[in-house]
């Protein structure tokens, strides 16, 4: 499907194909279980990320019902790649209601413009799905018997803990193959579909007013006039478990040795900083100075916001204290759910996301596309030497088994 939208961004990007953008394997955090790969591509042209062979079985095997339809009134669609191709029917595209993907939402990775172009070409309304990685799979395991979502979207290692715990099916999307092996499962379940980098996004006007250089390291955020209007989301959400362990690792610790994350988040606590899901109309307004998410963020306020300029915000990767790597690189994608109520659309939607034109969508936004060196990429990034000294991976497997362990020990130890 050729990339023919229109962004529907403030600008268009600025196209640049010499840009090499830092990529790794890294994922946004699953449950437990030994999926996933050893986690050794290391940045560099997006030729990996997220899990690896992931070859565990998963629940729901191929037990979808759509496709094939001989007869169909609409629109008839070829979908899927291998032995996943099947014919969808826009019959059965739901009308009276709207087709339900877990954590599609506005206000993140841009996806109000895939939902917007989605329902312009094939006429489904998708549902805003405001909620975060883990209360999506928490959702989906609440509803395993009657399922009310077609697909889980989210943080990579979420999806493979919902395959684990057996709530997805196998359906290998159109371009599957165009997806790096270590970012995709071999049984069909899951795969990857654009990442981010952990970052610092602050108003850099206000940085200027309050006498502070540009952060480099994350022991500059505990100077008391960065710290007392800091946001940041606690690690329940994939982002904030990707925020964690970029901290973590950049103060020495590790997947077995958290204590350093808890000890810094005791630390900015004390000196203001507050954790929240909800801070980007306080962050516009002045409210807060600063926050901590991915990199597509602040790069997407700084140059799609006609609320702040781009000389108001600033990005920044950062790393410890003595040039440890600090900034997390994550996988993001989605999978098919058993029993999905809407089998036929959401396979057209899957499709969508992976076609280049659905691709676009996110890099509109500066998400980085799993299809990336495949595209132009725009040259707003910051430099590929600054993701190459400040960036990293973990190690897929032993962050899926030890993920929950992780967060509960985190959400304990730092009162959140």
């Amino acid at each position: 499907m050729a990339p023919t939208n229109d962004p529907t961004t403030r600008r268009k990007v600025l196209a640049s194909s010499g840009l090499i953008l830092g990529g790794s394997l890294a994922g946004c955090t699953g449950g437990s279980g030994g999926d996933g790969s050893d986690g050794t591509d290391s940045g560099g042209d997006n030729t990996g990320s997220g899990g690896g062979d992931n070859t565990g079985s998963g629940g729901g095997d191929n037990t979808d019902t759509g496709g094939g339809t001989e007869s169909c009134s609409g629109e008839s669609y070829e979908v899927g790649y291998g032995e996943s191709q099947t014919t969808v029917c826009s019959d059965n595209f739901p009308t009276d209601e709207k087709l339900y993907v877990y954590a599609v939402q506005s206000g993140w990775m841009n996806w109000p413009s895939v939902m917007e172009a989605f329902n312009d070409q094939y006429g489904v309304q998708l549902n805003d799905d405001d909620r975060s990685s883990g209360e999506a799979l928490q959702d989906a395991r609440t509803n395993a018997q009657s399922p009310t979502h077609s697909a889980f979207n989210g943080g990579y290692t979420f999806a493979v803990q919902a395959m684990r715990d057996g709530l997805t099916q196998a359906y290998k999307p159109a371009n599957w193959d165009k997806v790096p092996d270590n970012a995709k499962t071999d049984n069909g379940h899951c795969i990857g579909t654009r990442k981010v980098t952990t970052a610092l996004t602050y108003r850099k006007d206000l940085f200027e007013e309050r006498g502070l250089d540009e952060p480099e390291t994350w022991e500059d955020l505990k100077h008391p006039d960065i710290m007392k209007d800091l946001a940041l989301q606690t690690p329940q959400a994939a982002v904030g478990l990707a925020a964690a362990l970029s901290i973590n690792n950049a103060y020495g610790g590790g997947l077995d040795n958290i204590q350093p994350v808890i000890d810094y988040y005791n630390s900015i606590q004390e000196g203001g900083a507050e954790f929240t899901d909800n801070f980007l109309a306080q962050f516009t307004s002045g409210e807060y100075g600063s926050f901590i998410r991915y990199d597509y963020s602040g790069l997407d306020l700084k140059y799609n916001s006609d609320d702040l300029g781009e000389d108001q915000v600033g990005v920044a990767l950062l790393e410890g204290p003595n040039g440890e790597a600090g900034a997390f690189n994550a996988l993001y994608g989605y999978a098919m759910l058993a029993n999905a109520p809407n089998p036929e659309a959401v396979k057209l939607f899957m499709d969508y996301v992976l076609s280049l034109e659905g691709q676009q969508h996110f890099l509109d936004a500066y998400a980085r596309p799993i299809r990336a060196p495949e595209m132009d990429m725009p040259d707003e990034f910051p430099p590929q030497s600054r993701y190459g000294e400040t960036e990293f991976i973990v190690n897929q497997s032993d962050l899926i088994d030890n993920q929950e362990n992780i967060i509960q020990e985190i959400t304990r130890g730092a009162g959140l």
